[in-house]
């Protein structure tokens, strides 16, 4: 009896520490922005699925494996995703308020799991390797870590990166990117964490044979400070690059922050208030010189054969000055969330459709199956259709790169873009159904793509954060949240191609033929050595 009530009592460390510590990365990004704990809150995680891989009075039951890793992905994704709990009440969509609340803690669950599954599954391919030695298990683990992130990303649903915990603090470091993308950034923080968990477990082997602890010559926690040095004078010589600014690609563009509710947005009064807001900031901007004008996501949220009839277009023909706008488009009996370029006699120049849609917001994933019972649960309307992955957005200015709100954390969308001639980024977006910390977790992605694209990036929003970024990734200027607002300012279109411009995410396929690679050849040294014996 005691001997299972401390085995009880060892499993419950074991699982709380696990959450603890991914509770400890999700501090990382907003609200609470503690960016420095990345560099250590993945170790006790690595040290535990050794550790418990070598136990042998572990698992405690047939199948609780990988237990700890997932409550790790939990505390993680679920502290840093909780954000999406504000889309409810949904009660303004006529979503009854307890079905509101199950869709909100269903959204929340169901993406806090997939990326815990990440988590799970790397700890699965960690413990295949346990037996190795620590720097193998390294390479391996951070191979496998970046492989499921690029996994994971090529899917629909994909936000937290280990790469966004740096951002927007730690500029330095998220200059990695224009190497390899975020994959560079997300690599470093698994290497060091990993480094870090070996020096813990080498230690604690030598204290069990010497009795003694050796921090400061343990060669792990050596390595893990240099490396860590390491790449941040990398990411500092990067970022120390002086800007190219000539005036012949100066662009002064203006934004406006409508600050719409989403609550009355579809109704009337939200449509005068879009109109009004929105032609009256266009009015201010252009007397102020700007050459164009970005609106958020879906500023006017008309058709665009409707928008010939708006005091904004009329505005427009007035003052001859180019404008984006935000509004629906049409494909067949589908609809598109759209940018439009206006040029200034009021014809669309341009028009970029949203290709990465927010699943279940926008579209009904495995709709045959889900359909009916995503009908059931609220009314929103499965028929929006996604963009071709392969548009260009051509302006008046130049080849423009566009993001609109979700794609910001699809880095390959805007690799792809600026690979094509984007010269500088749009990111009109709307976060109006959230608290303020998904703003500002939003603006975090938008400046690691300005970063790895080195480009300006515009940042649009329907009621907040919208920012001007350069392209190492500093904000010049930002706006407050929940408010109406207009800001001109000055960007400059380029033309540079950065390694991952150019090369893509050419660092994961290279660690994990190294890892294979290194497998192979031990596996063929120990067959050749049991031969010989």
């Amino acid at each position: 009896m005691k001997y299972k009530t401390k085995k009880l009592f060892s499993a419950f460390n074991l699982y709380t520490s696990s959450l603890l510590s991914g509770a400890l990365m999700g501090l990382t990004v907003a609200p609470f922005n503690v960016w420095f704990l990345a560099w250590i809150a993945l170790a006790p995680l690595w040290v535990l699925v050794i550790e418990e891989s070598k136990s042998k009075n572990f698992p405690l039951s047939p199948f609780p494996f990988p237990l700890s890793p997932l409550l790790w992905g939990i505390g993680y994704h679920g502290l840093a995703l909780c954000w999406i709990t504000g889309i409810h009440p949904m009660t303004w969509m006529g979503v009854p308020w307890l079905a509101s609340l199950g869709i909100a803690l269903f959204c929340w669950t169901f993406i806090t799991l997939w990326g815990a599954a990440i988590v799970a599954v790397w700890a699965i391919a960690m413990r295949t390797i346990s037996s190795e030695n620590g720097f193998i298990r390294v390479l391996i683990g951070t191979a496998v870590w970046c492989g499921l992130e690029a996994l994971w990303s090529h899917g629909a649903l994909w936000w937290s990166s280990l790469s966004y915990t740096q951002s927007p603090y730690n500029l330095v470091i998220l200059h990695l990117g224009q190497l390899s993308g975020s994959t560079a950034v997300t690599a470093s923080i698994v290497a060091v964490n990993g480094l870090v968990a070996e020096a813990w477990i080498a230690n604690r082997r030598d204290a069990e044979n010497t009795e003694r602890i050796s921090w400061f010559v343990n060669k792990y926690l050596a390595i893990a400070a240099g490396l860590l040095i390491t790449l941040h004078f990398i990411g500092f010589s990067l970022y120390s690059r002086p800007l190219a600014q000539p005036p012949e690609t100066a662009l002064k563009v203006g934004i406006i922050q409508g600050n719409v509710p989403n609550e009355i947005k579809l109704y009337p009064e939200g449509f005068r208030r879009a109109i009004e807001g929105y032609t009256t900031g266009y009015l201010t901007l252009a007397n102020q010189g700007v050459d164009a004008v970005l609106t958020p996501e879906g500023a006017l949220p008309f058709f665009h054969r409707d928008l010939k009839e708006t005091s904004l277009i009329s505005a427009i023909r007035e003052k001859g000055v180019v404008a984006w706008i935000g509004a629906f488009g049409e494909r067949g009996r589908s609809y598109t969330n759209s940018l439009f370029t206006f040029t200034g006699n009021g014809e669309i120049f341009s028009r970029y459709d949203k290709a990465k849609l927010v699943p279940i917001g926008e579209y009904v994933p495995f709709e045959e199956i889900l359909g009916g019972i995503i009908q059931r649960l609220s009314p929103l309307d499965e028929h929006q259709v996604p963009g071709s992955p392969n548009q260009v957005f051509n302006t008046p200015f130049g080849r423009a790169i566009v993001g609109i709100c979700y794609e910001s954390a699809f880095s390959e969308q805007f690799r792809r873009q600026a690979a094509a001639g984007g010269e500088f980024i749009l990111s009109p977006s709307n976060d109006a159904h959230y608290s303020a910390a998904m703003p500002a977790q939003h603006h975090a992605q938008d400046i690691m793509r300005a970063i790895e694209t080195d480009r300006w990036g515009v940042r649009a929003t329907n009621t907040g954060y919208s920012a001007f970024v350069d392209p190492h990734g500093r904000t010049l200027w930002i706006s407050g949240h929940n408010t109406y607002e207009t800001h001109g300012e000055t960007i400059y279109r380029r033309q540079t191609q950065t390694f991952y411009v150019r090369w893509g995410d050419w660092l994961t396929p290279l660690l994990l033929g190294l890892a294979a690679l290194l497998k192979i050849v031990k596996t063929f040294r120990r067959n050749v050595s049991t031969t010989v014996a």
